[in-house]
């Protein structure tokens, strides 16, 4: 599309959003200031640096074998680079403890320090990306039984605690690097294939590592720890001891942030419900925005009903700056950097339909009991040019226009990634 064209568009949907009182410069640069943390294990299979060749265990599984996954850190980052070069908006980069540089040396999860992740540090500053981390809380032979932080072997619960101690000062010294503060995910898979009778015993056990564990206290200038509960995994189907009520439990307790994955609860329950209820009792949300087909099978991000609604309520609660958006799927099945632009583009476009929403108007509508009115408007605006306002942010960012990324990349599995033997 000609830029004249993309221009007229836009003007046009804005006169239609101004006719509804909505003000379009305003929702651009908001979503402008949506920095999206974009997952690193989208790239490479959930492979990482430890150990490449190991195998994924602990409710992780990564299906399908397309051509061309990144094998090295230098490839890692490149593929970065370019999805960088396809998407509007500053974003941020999250890592997993896994991908750090090694130097080509096994370093096991309780001895990492900050200096394996200083190249990483270097390089987002020279891109111009802040970082995410996360603690690597699987595929170890530590982690067999199924058990870990919530093990009843005091070494194996102790091995972990100090992996988790790591992490936090790799990521609180990344936060005080970049001047902004480095969010700290943490996700056990603790749990049971079949029914187990000691349900109390090893959350009792998770909570009293997690409590020592957070004895260290640490600036949240430089640091934002945040828990992730799970409904089950492979491997975990009867029983995960990291439940919703578990971590909603310990986040309320300790005011500390709370991460919803969007695949790790039960298909037919929408995590956008539970944003308005949490902001009222944690300092902070954490979102991990993936696509479950009938189970936490961690899909290609699309836009759809449930991302929308997602990114509704994070508008709609007038609290969108205590909300952090991150992706979390991977699919080898497919081209894996055509797999991110299209994920991180839906969360945009999703974000975007929400910001352009006359909110302030539909609320009046409620206070005035007019619900015809609230649900007729709601309706209209599933219509509404939105995507023209899109297209033209991503002219005014230099970034492909509609469908043109596509040819990029196509163009990039031609050049590079297809060359990966």
């Amino acid at each position: 599309m000609k830029e004249e064209q993309l221009k007229r568009a836009y003007e046009d949907a804005k006169a239609q959003y101004a006719s509804l009182g909505v003000d379009v410069d305003q929702a651009i640069e908001k979503l402008n200031n949506l920095s999206i943390s974009i997952h690193c294990w989208q790239a490479d299979d959930v492979s990482g640096f430890e150990n490449p060749d190991g195998e994924l265990t602990g409710g992780i599984q990564a299906t399908g074998n397309y051509p061309g996954k990144a094998r090295t850190i230098e490839e890692l980052r490149s593929d970065f680079e370019k999805v960088l070069t396809l998407i509007p908006g500053t974003h941020r980069i999250s890592l997993h403890a896994i991908y750090g540089d090694f130097g080509g040396e096994f370093v096991d999860r309780d001895q990492i320090e900050p200096k394996h992740f200083q190249s990483w540090i270097d390089w987002a500053k020279k891109v111009g990306v802040k970082l995410d981390f996360n603690c690597t809380l699987f595929s170890h032979p530590k982690g067999e039984s199924g058990y870990m932080i919530s093990h009843f072997d005091p070494e194996i619960r102790e091995f972990w605690k100090e992996h988790l101690r790591r992490c936090r000062r790799i990521a609180a010294e990344i936060g005080r690097q970049q001047g902004d503060p480095c969010i700290h995910n943490i996700w056990f898979p603790d749990g049971e294939k079949d029914k187990t009778v000691s349900r109390f015993a090893h959350r009792q056990l998770m909570k009293e590592a997690l409590d020592d564990v957070f004895t260290e206290k640490i600036s949240t200038d430089y640091l934002k720890d945040c828990v992730e509960c799970k409904l089950f995994g492979i491997g975990s189907e009867s029983y995960v001891v990291g439940s919703h009520e578990f971590y909603m439990g310990y986040a309320v307790k300790n005011n500390m942030m709370l991460t919803l994955d969007a695949g790790h609860f039960h298909p037919t329950e929408s995590i956008a419900d539970k944003i308005s209820s949490m902001l009222l009792f944690v300092p902070e949300l954490n979102l991990h925005v993936s696509r479950p087909e009938r189970w936490d099978s961690d899909h290609v991000v699309i836009l759809s009903d449930e991302l929308l609604a997602l990114t509704q309520e994070i508008v709609r609660s007038g609290h969108a700056d205590r909300v952090h958006v991150g992706l979390d799927y991977f699919d080898a099945s497919i081209n894996r950097l055509g797999a991110y632009i299209v994920g991180i583009r839906a969360t945009q476009k999703a974000m975007l339909q929400a910001l352009l929403e006359p909110t302030r108007q539909l609320r009046e509508f409620e206070l005035q009991d007019k619900n015809f009115q609230r649900l007729a408007y709601l309706e209209e605006l599933k219509s509404m040019p939105w995507n023209a306002v899109y297209n033209y942010y991503c002219q005014q960012q230099n970034v492909p226009v509609g469908d043109a990324y596509i040819q990029d990349v196509q163009e990039y599995e031609d050049q590079v990634t297809s060359k990966r033997v």
